[in-house]
């Protein structure tokens, strides 16, 4: 992953990582509140030898001599020696080993000094046991450990240089700290929660994602209509509309892609059904009749077809009855209200669905329509969900293969081009749908718009085989 993908993450999951943030953050200044504050003294002792002399070979024994000796006193100040003592004198309901767990003594490298420290949830307390501590230490030190047998005085010398006293505020706990400490770890949960959220979300959402599946090329993006149920032909409702400007660039790449094929027949189909597929195939077709193209729009899902519905027209008879020869083209393709676009419905649902889209039959449709059409577009079922797509895909000139932004998951999708693989379908190019236009899987358009006026599109021969093509004219 790349720092762009991580920003993307974070911009995506920028509302989980907050509310992480502000729960660590609380939950640090509730814990705070819950806590006895607790207060720390500390005296520090100065430790010394006495000398015969002051002779710089006797300091400097001396010196060393105290420096060895004070890391042996760090452990003797709190012993039961000790702390019995202080028990006794303060009166403390406490035990040795309780009080011990209160005093922390310790000495700074290369010196002589001892800091005894005490921590206790009544300041005073703590400066009164801290003080006690030090004096009782000193005359177990003087008077017991280092006392010559002579009774001569004490060749080691401990003083007080600083007393302890009751401090103000408490160490702990700390009001900054831990809701620092807490918004770091909110933060760093919710970068973790939204990394482990993109790694086991398996949905495609962007191109980047299919060019980590794939090496197709993305040939079209068409964008989110939240109104798709009421309105799902954008590209007639509002030709101005940035959806219809998506159509119009797909338009314009298939262009391109069928440039040195004089085949122009494409099957579209999806890994999974509400992709968006027939949707496109008919949008589409409606632009590329607004360009002056002859278009046939054939409905081959024979499953769960949706073609006629979307453009008006009739679809009680259809390319069920073509392939069965009861009909003729004439009685079945329908012309709509573009005049160039032409519709071939699936007609009843046939109890072989798949045997009917692989016959001879079917080849012959295909054939005819692409020797008198600019472009024949095939809507087939998702690959996923029914063979046809793949049967039918081998007979047409390529297939174009659907993945819905936010809803396809990368295992469907790769499924969906090992099936097509399979059968050596031709998968000229993969179509994006349902992109946003907000977020950060957004597709951005520009706000200024070449409002192109579409001439009218020069009128076709009205002829297929040297008949007249009938049907019913739909708006």
């Amino acid at each position: 992953m790349t720092l762009q993908d991580y920003l993307v993450i974070f911009r995506k999951n920028w509302v989980v990582i907050v509310i992480c943030t502000l729960v660590a953050a609380g939950l640090s200044v509730a814990w705070t509140l819950t806590r006895t504050p607790t207060y720390e003294a500390t005296t520090q002792l100065y430790v010394s030898v006495r000398t015969a002399d002051s002779s710089s070979s006797d300091l400097y024994q001396g010196s060393n001599y105290a420096q060895q000796a004070v890391a042996s006193y760090v452990d003797v100040v709190t012993t039961s020696v000790v702390l019995d003592e202080v028990i006794s004198e303060l009166g403390l309901d406490l035990t040795a080993a309780e009080l011990a767990d209160e005093i922390d003594a310790s000495t700074p490298t290369n010196t002589v000094l001892i800091n005894i420290t005490v921590s206790d949830s009544d300041p005073s307390q703590s400066a009164l046991i801290a003080n006690t501590v030090g004096s009782v230490f000193i005359d177990l030190v003087e008077n017991q450990l280092e006392k010559p047998a002579d009774n001569s005085p004490a060749r080691v010398q401990i003083d007080t240089v600083e007393p302890a006293i009751a401090p103000i505020s408490p160490a702990s706990p700390s009001m900054p700290k831990n809701i620092a400490l807490g918004l770091i770890c909110g933060v760093a949960i919710g970068i973790g929660i939204a990394v482990l959220r993109e790694v086991l979300d398996t949905r495609i959402r962007s191109k980047s994602d299919l060019r980590a599946i794939t090496d197709i090329a993305v040939i079209g993006t068409t964008i989110f209509n939240p109104d798709s149920a009421e309105h799902p032909l954008i590209a007639q409702a509002e030709p101005q509309s940035p959806s219809a400007e998506a159509y119009r660039s797909l338009r314009t790449n298939l262009q391109f892609l069928s440039a040195e094929n004089p085949k122009k027949s494409f099957v579209f189909t999806s890994s999974s059904p509400s992709e968006g597929k027939s949707t496109t195939a008919a949008n589409l077709a409606i632009v590329l009749a607004d360009a002056g193209h002859r278009v046939a729009l054939i409905d081959a899902d024979l499953r769960k077809p949706r073609v006629a519905a979307l453009l008006g027209v009739e679809g009680a008879v259809g390319l069920t009855d073509l392939l069965i020869g009861k009909v003729t083209y004439d009685e079945v393709l329908l012309k709509t209200g573009r005049k160039q676009l032409f519709v071939l419905p699936a007609g009843r649902i046939p109890p072989n669905p798949s045997e009917l889209l692989g016959s001879i039959a079917m080849d012959h449709v295909i054939e005819t329509l692409s020797s008198h059409f600019d472009y024949v577009i095939i809507d087939a079922p998702p690959i996923l969900a029914a063979t046809d797509a793949a049967v039918v895909g081998k007979k047409a000139a390529g297939v174009l293969l659907l993945a819905a932004s936010g809803k396809t998951h990368r295992p469907e999708l790769v499924s969906a081009l090992e099936a097509l693989n399979n059968v050596e379908c031709d998968v000229r190019g993969i179509i994006m749908t349902m992109v946003p236009t907000s977020g950060p899987d957004s597709y951005r358009y520009s706000r200024t718009y070449y409002h192109a006026s579409f001439d009218e599109a020069p009128k076709g021969s009205g002829h297929l085989n040297g008949e007249p093509i009938m049907g019913a004219v739909n708006s």
